[in-house]
């Protein structure tokens, strides 16, 4: 199955406009760099934190794949670069719609995940909304998660206060990592 996706993948990259290709290439760093900021926080995690698996999203965030708990199916996580005429894109960088039925949950990249200079943004985007994908549509808990591994792994988290402030986050079950 590895080889299929490899060889299709290939002539995906062949057949694609420099610019596609291109948004790719930074949705690959973006992996990446999660990816990496993920594994330095992992040990800590413990089995969960804030009610996500940390098996399940070291998974979904490592393999685009994922087994939720207590299921015998897997989930595939896709991406589809979206156009600014998305209504899902007038607010945020990114946002996942989960498809149960077809065993898939899909992260839309919107315009602004692509701008330039937005490495650390992009990177933050994807630890976020991976959380989405397993653990729900909790944007506090979303926030919350991933402030707190990029804490644990670099000693500082993306600044999002106006955003959890805007969410209603203080009166939620969830809090932003304590900073020194």
């Amino acid at each position: 199955m590895r080889l299929f996706l490899l060889v299709v993948g290939c002539a995906l990259a062949v057949s694609v406009a420099p610019a596609n290709a291109q948004s790719w290439a930074l949705l690959d760093r973006a992996l990446a760099g999660a990816t990496q900021i993920f594994a330095k926080a992992q040990d800590a995690l413990g089995a969960s934190s804030m009610g996500v698996s940390t098996e399940v999203y070291a998974q979904a965030l490592g393999q685009q794949r994922f087994r939720p708990a207590g299921q015998d199916t897997a989930v595939t996580v896709l991406f589809k670069r979206e156009d600014g005429a998305d209504p899902g894109c007038a607010r945020f960088a990114a946002y996942v719609i989960p498809a149960p039925q077809q065993r898939t949950a899909t992260i839309y990249l919107c315009p602004q995940f692509f701008q330039s200079g937005t490495d650390e943004l992009r990177t933050t985007t994807i630890l976020h909304e991976m959380v989405h994908v397993v653990a729900g549509p909790d944007e506090c808990l979303a926030m919350a998660y991933t402030a707190g591994v990029q804490l644990l792994a670099t000693g500082r988290f993306q600044p999002v206060a106006g955003y959890w402030r805007q969410s209603g986050c203080a009166s939620s079950p969830y809090r932003l990592p304590a900073t020194r």
